[in-house]
């Protein structure tokens, strides 16, 4: 995301203009952009046209609109995002208050204006312009015939393929048919991976699977690198990383990304932060459930106790419409860090965010322990 401008008063009022340069930029927009907010974009719009004979005729044209911001929807595949709202500046082809609705996009620039940005709307704005927080790492999680192809970001993992192929049983009498199916499935994982992996920026590229799977495709890709002398495998063979997992399947990136010897090769990325600061919550729980709680009114509890040493806060909680709520988050995360704390703000589109959004979005380590919040009714979801 490259900031253009930004305009913000002592009162917290004021605007920001930024240019989406990445898929992953979206992501950070509709994390920035609330109900209420007011935003301006070129848009297209159609304009019927009325001739001196009576006929009509309708042309679009580009214009420039300011909307207040009602509905936001966000597709996590395409990485699009699609603001509704009525328009609230003079335009000479739309009415005032008139509904419109804006489709940002890479590449244009739009203007967001808030009447308070808050410690968390401005963090996002320097998290999103950082240009050091790129995609740095790739990872295929495979198994006989299913394979994902993922990009772990700093602020998503997107899912850029998905191949699965009917593979033949080995059975006596049939293995040539098992090993063509086999060689044509790791064809096409391979084909993925070169359309989808930039070599350039990402620094690992994780092959996962059960068994031996993982050393057959990993050979097959070499092989083939050579046969076709294929520079971009041939000069990054070392960035590849074979790792074992449960399955082919998503979910067993949790614990790919776990492994002690990925947690080395890419430590300063903010994905492994993320999973990081998850395992020792969850050690924690285990070893001195004292000092390990979630839900927010616990959370609370410990942070008037001047006790969380670690706060692990999904953004989603960020993202409710409810503006009372919202501030409540955002003095928490002040709070901690206000006394020293580290605070993790966790993406919903990460694996882990996933994994924390089910202990209700929002836990903590604590400095010392304080048994007397287990004793107390643990209703979560307060």
């Amino acid at each position: 995301m490259k900031l253009v401008q930004k305009n913000v008063e002592k009162d917290g009022g004021g605007s920001v203009t930024l240019v989406p340069e990445e898929p992953e930029d979206m992501w950070h927009a509709y994390n920035l952009i609330s109900e209420g907010d007011s935003v301006r974009a070129s848009t297209i719009r159609k304009v019927q046209n009325e001739s001196a004979t009576g006929s009509s005729t309708s042309n679009r044209v580009r214009t420039t609109l300011t909307i207040s911001v009602e509905t936001i929807e966000y597709d996590v595949q395409g990485c699009m995002l699609r603001l509704k709202g009525r328009n609230v500046e003079e335009n000479q082809y739309v009415k005032m208050g008139a509904y419109h609705t804006l489709d940002l996009e890479q590449n244009r620039k739009f203007v967001l204006f808030k009447r308070e940005w808050d410690s968390i709307a401005l963090e996002r704005v320097d998290i999103a312009c950082d240009p050091t927080k790129n995609t740095d790492l790739a990872a295929v999680i495979m198994q006989d015939g299913l394979a994902h192809i993922c990009l772990i970001m700093a602020s998503m993992t997107l899912v850029r393929a998905k191949i699965e192929q009917a593979i033949p049983r080995k059975r006596k009498g049939n293995v040539t048919q098992h090993e063509k199916g086999l060689a044509k499935f790791f064809e096409s994982v391979m084909q993925g991976i070169l359309r989808h992996v930039d070599f350039d920026v990402v620094k690992c590229v994780i092959i996962a699977s059960p068994g031996f799977v993982r050393d057959a495709f990993f050979e097959y890709v070499m092989q083939q690198a050579v046969k076709t002398d294929n520079k971009v495998l041939l000069e990054n063979k070392g960035k590849f990383l074979l790792i074992h997992s449960s399955s082919g399947f998503k979910h067993s990136l949790k614990e790919v990304l776990a492994d002690p010897s990925v947690v080395a090769k890419v430590s300063d990325t903010k994905a492994m932060g993320e999973v990081r600061a998850m395992e020792q919550f969850y050690t924690m729980l285990q070893v001195e459930p004292a000092k390990a709680f979630y839900g927010l009114k616990h959370i609370q509890r410990a942070c008037e106790a001047q006790a969380i040493e670690t706060l692990l806060i999904s953004d989603n909680l960020f993202r409710c419409q409810d503006v009372k709520e919202r501030k409540q988050y955002v003095a928490l995360v002040d709070g901690v860090r206000d006394m020293g704390g580290d605070v993790k703000i966790f993406s919903s589109l990460h694996v882990t965010g996933e994994q924390l959004a089910q202990l209700t979005g929002i836990a903590a380590i604590l400095r010392f322990p304080m048994p007397e919040l287990e004793d107390e009714d643990s209703d979560a979801d307060e």
